[in-house]
């Protein structure tokens, strides 16, 4: 019989952590945290981008353009979901999750609205806009969320 052993690496964060003098779990995480507020306004232009590539789509005039164009209104989205998310967006994420949902269930039988994507687009625009505003927040992602399961649930 062989015996195979492996020799165990140390992450180099852990070996910074065990070490004397080294840095504690509160102020690697004070550190993490002060890097990613720099990032924050890169991000905050990298969402009104993205919302403005959403707000410039329109449907597409040749049939077999559709999948090319939703694929860009996809990525906008995404692309939303990726600057907002580390930063606490939880609903200009939830937003642009919904959309990707709508765009996902698109198929021939089952074609998209395009006349979501403004809407979505405009609603974007407005929750960025109004940072501090809860409860309209909240009524505008209650809206979408009802408009995303009114398409999925429609019969084909």
């Amino acid at each position: 019989m062989t015996v195979i052993t492996h020799n165990r690496r140390k992450s180099r964060l852990s070996r910074i952590i065990d070490e004397a003098g080294g840095v504690s779990v509160g102020t690697a995480l004070t550190q993490a945290r002060a890097n990613l507020d720099a990032l924050q306004p890169r991000s905050a232009a990298e969402i009104a981008d993205r919302i403005a590539e959403l707000a410039s789509i329109t449907a597409p005039e040749q049939p077999e353009d559709t999948m090319k164009v939703l694929g860009k209104a996809y990525r906008a989205a995404n692309g939303v979901i990726d600057a907002g998310g580390p930063f606490g967006m939880e609903d200009l994420c939830a937003v642009s999750i919904g959309l990707c949902d709508l765009i996902d269930a698109a198929t021939p039988d089952r074609p998209f609205d395009w006349r979501v994507l403004p809407v979505y687009a405009r609603s974007l625009q407005l929750l960025l806009a109004m940072p501090e505003d809860a409860e309209g927040r909240r009524a505008v992602r209650e809206s979408l969320d009802q408009m995303v399961s009114l398409k999925l649930t429609q019969p084909d």
